[in-house]
């Protein structure tokens, strides 16, 4: 598949790393250095633009080098890109760690996945079908 990209950031295309890699890093591009304090979470860009096809979704996801070693998240993860957006990707990072974390220009801050969806039609009901679990909910199967 091919999907159209704008690159207005000062760094190659977001690319596989490896042959089986299931996303791409995206890099932060960014004029200076920015800190998050512990807690903190700021708006990091990418300088990046994608044209999506209808029924795909790009999908925004933590680095989990950056969440083991440093604590750093993505607050809404997964972010969703909608086919319909062409603003800039943004990515909304967290420091859930409790030292200060200083993303530097051209930083892998996330992978980038694009999945294919399907629309559904919700059809309103009183009851649902019986199942085993039924209601059983977090943690309904023990420790």
């Amino acid at each position: 598949m091919k999907i159209k990209i704008v690159n207005k950031s000062k760094h190659n295309l977001p690319a596989y790393e490896t042959r089986m890699s299931a996303g791409m890093d995206l890099r932060a591009d960014i004029d200076k250095p920015v800190t998050l304090k512990p807690l903190e979470r700021k708006l990091i860009k990418t300088g990046l633009f994608i044209e999506l096809p209808e029924g795909y979704e790009a999908q925004i996801r933590p680095r989990s080098g950056l969440a083991y070693k440093h604590g750093i998240s993505i607050v809404n993860a997964p972010g969703t890109i909608d086919a319909d957006y062409r603003g800039e990707i943004g990515v909304i990072l967290i420091n859930l760690s409790d030292k200060d974390f200083t993303v530097k220009d051209g930083e892998r801050i996330c992978q980038m996945i694009i999945s294919k969806y399907e629309k559904v039609e919700l059809t309103e009901v009183e009851t649902l079908t019986e199942t085993e679990r039924g209601t059983g909910g977090f943690g309904h199967t023990g420790i």
